[in-house]
């Protein structure tokens, strides 16, 4: 059981003074047991396929490893091309922070309060119309969404991505019922997030898709070096913030360091004072979950950890107490989280603490 209560805060924080990657990474000094760590977790079998691993601490890159693709695929007859330095690869629900980061800009521009109501038309004079920002970012609106991708006869996300809402994810999310009070219950859903996506738009880009893609892309993606990045949009233009970006591993770090640095970049503060700690406060979830929940980030157990998590075991890892991100990209079944999870741990365990 995790509800994330027994996660600290940090204190203090040493903001643009920790060192960020340029144009080019630094490579850092190797570690024979970060070393032993990250290959034990590309070789698990019982983890399936990992194509990438990267651990970076003080801003430089200290282990990284590349693998092919070796599992069944249906697009495709063989394994995929080997995995590189330069390979784009998905983020699932790891997008789902970084529209916490997009948030933040539009709160640092005075253009959001999270605490008020989240500016949907479709739901004025309605029961939903109390829904807040927060409830959406905590996973507490109330509305119903079965977040399940196995199960598509009881799975909302698979309809809403690659089914009938796929088009306008947006409308498909703001169009389920409310089935609990607004913030008395916690379900974690992509849909919460689409309508943070399409609500944002609505207040920072006109509703317009292009003006969106050129907001991500100049407050977010070129500020940090994110050279990679691409952000999927639907038909209606709405940025599917719950899980579609494509980034190297070095540019998911980039974006880890941007929260490890509490918002700053090279010396500039480009997310608002408290916004990292913002989506490291606890809200309550189930005793199912094995992990604590803040705002669209997970609670890890280590001194301010927080983390992206993407289906199968994407994770994006901020660990503080280390001045290190750990990056995983793959495939895992559900029924190996587990696994997965210790073998992070033993690479989190390996890297030295500061």
């Amino acid at each position: 059981m995790s509800t994330g209560d027994d996660v600290p805060l940090l204190a203090e924080h040493s903001h643009g003074l920790r060192a960020v990657p340029g144009d080019d990474w630094e490579i850092g000094s190797s570690n024979a047991a970060v070393d032993a760590a990250v290959d034990a977790l590309c070789d698990d079998a019982s983890v399936a396929v990992t194509r990438a691993v990267l651990v970076v601490q003080h801003g430089k890159i200290i282990a990284e490893r590349y693998q092919a693709d070796t599992s069944a695929n249906i697009f495709r007859d063989g394994p995929a091309p080997e995995t590189t330095a330069e390979s784009t690869l998905i983020s699932w629900s790891m997008a789902k922070s970084m529209t916490h980061a997009l948030v933040g800009f539009a709160v640092g521009d005075g253009l959001v309060n999270v605490d008020g109501p989240i500016p949907v038309p479709a739901w004025r004079n309605t029961e939903k119309e109390s829904i807040t920002w927060q409830h959406l970012l905590n996973m507490r609106s109330g509305l119903d969404f079965v977040e399940d991708y196995v199960d598509d006869r009881t799975s909302h996300v698979i309809d809403m991505l690659f089914g009938s809402g796929a088009a306008d994810v947006a409308s498909f999310a703001v169009s389920r019922p409310l089935i609990y009070e607004p913030g008395s219950h916690w379900s974690y859903s992509s849909g919460d997030t689409n309508i943070i996506s399409r609500a944002l738009a609505s207040v920072v880009a006109e509703g317009n898709g292009d003006l969106m893609r050129a907001y991500i892309q100049d407050r977010l993606f070129d500020p940090i070096g994110m050279t990679s990045a691409t952000a999927k949009f639907d038909d209606a233009g709405t940025f599917i913030g719950s899980s579609f970006v494509y980034a190297t591993a070095r540019d998911f770090a980039r974006f880890g360091l941007l929260y490890l640095h509490d918002g700053w970049w090279n010396g500039k503060q480009l997310l608002p004072a408290g916004w990292v700690d913002h989506a490291r406060r606890p809200t309550p979830v189930p005793d199912t979950e094995s992990h604590g929940y803040g705002a669209h980030w997970w609670l890890w157990p280590y001194d301010g950890a927080l983390a992206c998590h993407g289906y199968r075991g994407q994770r994006t890892i901020v660990l503080p107490d280390r001045d290190a991100v750990v990056i995983r990209l793959g495939k895992t079944d559900a029924a190996y989280a587990d696994q997965l999870r210790a073998r992070l741990h033993e690479v989190i365990r390996s890297i030295p603490t500061v």
